[in-house]
């Protein structure tokens, strides 16, 4: 499914099987928003921050299952599996492009 996603997204998913969640910070623009749990995290800092602790309180992996796209935003549903409640369960990532960057993602059942 990998081979489907466009570049960034691509290298996002990448970039998440690792622990050095700088990496995935390295996906996203300076002004990126991410929303997750219902929160918002704004800017490079705050989403590193909300990177480093997911990484560090949970263990987990994800695969791209399905991709569409609703004309603004690419949103991939994606497997989740690991030692958190409710596993495994499907999420959706929705995506806002920059160019070769995140500028938003809304993580969502």
């Amino acid at each position: 499914m990998t081979n489907d996603l466009p570049e960034p997204i691509a290298r996002y998913f990448e970039a998440d099987r690792d622990t050095a969640f700088d990496k995935v910070l390295a996906c996203f623009t300076d002004t990126a928003v991410v929303i997750d749990e219902g929160v918002t995290h704004r800017g490079r800092a705050a989403i590193g921050a909300w990177k480093a602790r997911a990484t560090r309180q949970y263990t987990y992996t994800v695969e791209p299952v399905a991709i569409a796209s609703d004309g603004q935003r690419e949103v991939v549903t994606g497997h989740l599996v690991g030692d958190f409640p409710g596993s495994p369960l499907d999420l959706r990532y929705a995506f806002v492009l920059d160019r070769d960057k995140i500028a938003e993602l809304e993580i969502r059942p």
